[in-house]
């Protein structure tokens, strides 16, 4: 899954072993699972030689889609897709 985390959301992570993200939409901080139960186990956390990139290593308690699936990476694009 792609999320984003503010520096708040990056510190609760790291201090809780819990994945927090933080919502643009909602301008607020998210704690993956609250609402769900399927929360994000921190394995661990990986920083990009740009220093703007955040790799989270993490277990998934259950599906970490708001879909169902396991992933919300399970649609595969082809070049067909991307005719004009």
């Amino acid at each position: 899954m792609l999320g984003y985390m503010n520096q708040e959301a990056l510190r609760r992570t790291l201090s809780s072993g819990e994945v927090w993200f933080y919502s643009r939409s909602r301008q607020a901080l998210w704690h993956k699972g609250e609402t769900s139960g399927n929360r994000i186990l921190v394995r661990s956390v990986w920083m990009d030689c740009d220093g703007d990139t955040i790799l989270v290593k993490a277990h998934p308690t259950g599906p970490v889609c708001h879909t169902g699936n396991q992933t919300c990476f399970f649609q595969e694009l082809t070049e067909k897709d991307v005719e004009d």
